[in-house]
């Protein structure tokens, strides 16, 4: 039986008394993870392991992820990462309630490494199988770390993703806004490739910023102050393009990166507080901003969000920074949440995806 929250317009599970303890795995990009994680929705739960490899290394001199390289990686230590999140967890695979995988969106040949050994577990150990939506792994890392309620507004912010959603339960995902071209992520990148810093970019250009001044360079600010929007679109390509241009003459590195984080700043407050808006009428009487995905680990970032909260009235949950980052305690978590509703799991023969999005088109 479900319960509707009044004044909330959205229905809330009854609180699980049965804790279930689940492996997570996460190959969709270039970090290959495993994780432990136990708990009770709607959390805090326990992270018992968090087992991540990075290959930075290996895509540095590439100054971006090489899909080919990034499987083969996946497939070569995947097994040994599991085995150390066992491990560190001080379990067996016989000891879990069940095995949860990413299996999608993301690179379609990592995906199918982490996906495609998630099932060979499943299917020797007699566990249920949940295939994880990687942005809803992000989406429910608030309730991972903070025990966050539904109804909550969702930034996810990270190197393939840039969107506002009003998050009412794990199959209730309202689509307020999202990139019409190039993720916030993938910006930060690119501008860290103009400037010559290195990879990955993100890091990089937030720290040479806290040098520079963000006021040295006027650069545009796509999308700003349009209040009768609809939508909470974000763009991101033609700053992109100022900032090149503007690297062509002998620039201070600090400077440009302190005036190109000040921009993105400021579209991502704008369009949040039209998301806010929109937030409000869908749940009366919540107000709870949710940061995820890796572009949330930005100290300056998170700083101007939560000043643009709490002129709203809004509370800010981000989770720590190792949490913000691709990783499996999210994706656990999130196969926590999905085994709750359904205790069967999903069938062995779903199949991975490049895309899948959380929502899709105006609500």
């Amino acid at each position: 039986m479900t319960l509707l929250c009044a004044g909330l317009g959205v229905k809330q599970r009854p609180v699980s008394h049965k804790p279930l303890t689940i492996l997570g795995i996460e190959t969709s990009c270039d970090e290959t993870a495993a994780a432990v994680v136990r708990g009770r929705i709607p959390g805090p739960g326990e992270i018992l392991s968090n087992i991540v490899f990075s290959q930075t290394e290996a895509h540095a001199p590439y100054g971006g992820v090489v899909p080919e390289i990034a499987s083969r990686a996946h497939l070569e230590i995947l097994d040994g990462i599991i085995e150390r999140a066992l491990v560190e967890a001080n379990l067996t695979i016989a000891e879990v309630d069940g095995i949860a995988a990413t299996a999608g969106p993301g690179l379609i040949g990592g995906v199918m490494v982490g996906l495609t050994t998630a099932k060979a577990l499943a299917l020797g150990a007699g566990k249920p199988l949940i295939a994880v939506n990687h942005l809803m792994g992000h989406a429910l890392t608030a309730r991972l770390t903070h025990g966050a309620a539904f109804p909550y507004l969702l930034l996810l912010v990270s190197g393939g993703h840039c969107q506002l959603l009003g998050v009412g339960g794990t199959d209730d995902f309202r689509l307020y806004g999202s990139t019409i071209d190039d993720a916030v992520g993938e910006a930060f990148d690119k501008t860290a490739k103009i400037l010559g810093l290195p990879y990955p970019g993100g890091p990089a250009v937030e720290q040479a910023a806290k040098h520079g001044n963000p006021r040295a360079y006027d650069l545009p600010r796509p999308l700003l102050n349009r209040r009768g929007d609809a939508r909470a679109d974000f763009s991101f390509s033609g700053l992109k393009t100022a900032l090149r241009q503007l690297a062509q003459g002998n620039i201070p590195v600090a400077d440009a990166s302190a005036s190109f984080q000040a921009a993105v700043i400021d579209i991502l407050c704008d369009r949040s507080l039209i998301a806010m808006n929109r937030f409000r009428r869908d749940f009366p009487g919540a107000g709870t901003l949710v940061v995820a995905g890796g572009v949330a680990a930005n100290q300056a970032i998170g700083a101007a969000l939560a000043r643009l909260c709490k002129e709203e009235g809004f509370v800010t949950r981000i989770p720590p920074p190792r949490l913000c980052t691709d990783n499996a305690a999210m994706i656990a978590w999130a196969g926590l949440e999905r085994l709750t509703d359904n205790a069967t799991g999903d069938a062995l023969s779903v199949s991975p995806r490049a895309r899948w999005p959380l929502a899709t088109g105006p609500i």
